[in-house]
C-alpha cells in the first residue's frame, strides 16, 4: 500500500510519520486490496485535523477526525477507516450462489 503524508501548517516529522505507517498496518491485515492511501494532517488554531481518502478495488473511502491531540486524532481517523474497511468487505463477498454451486445443488438426487 503506498500512503502519501501532507501536513498543512505543521510539519511532518519521522514520528508522526511512523505513527501512521503503523496504524495503516492494521488496516492491512484486514483488507490487503488498498491500492494508494492519502492522509493530510493539519492544524487549525488549536484542533488537529487527519482526513485521508483510500482507493481500494471499486470504491473510494473518506474519514476524517478532529481532536486536541494529533496523535488522538490519527487514532480515530483509522477506527473510522477500520469500520468502512469492513463494511466495504462484506458487501463485496455475494451472498448470492455461485454458478458452481446451482449445478450442483440441481444434479444431486433428492
Amino acid at each position: 500500500m503506498q500512503i502519501n503524508l501532507t501536513g498543512h501548517h505543521i510539519d511532518v516529522t519521522e514520528a508522526l510519520k511512523a505513527y501512521v505507517d503503523t496504524k495503516f498496518e492494521r488496516l492491512a491485515r484486514h483488507f490487503d486490496h488498498v491500492i494508494n492511501a492519502h492522509v493530510i494532517l493539519s492544524v487549525e488554531k488549536l484542533s488537529k485535523k487527519a482526513e485521508a481518502t483510500m482507493n481500494v478495488n471499486g470504491n473510494k473511502l473518506f474519514a476524517d477526525s478532529v481532536h486536541e491531540d494529533m496523535y488522538a486524532a490519527i487514532d480515530t481517523l483509522i477506527d473510522k477507516l477500520d469500520r468502512q474497511i469492513l463494511r466495504h468487505k462484506e458487501k463485496k463477498s455475494s451472498h448470492r450462489p455461485t454458478a458452481a454451486g446451482i449445478a450442483k445443488s440441481t444434479s444431486e438426487p433428492e
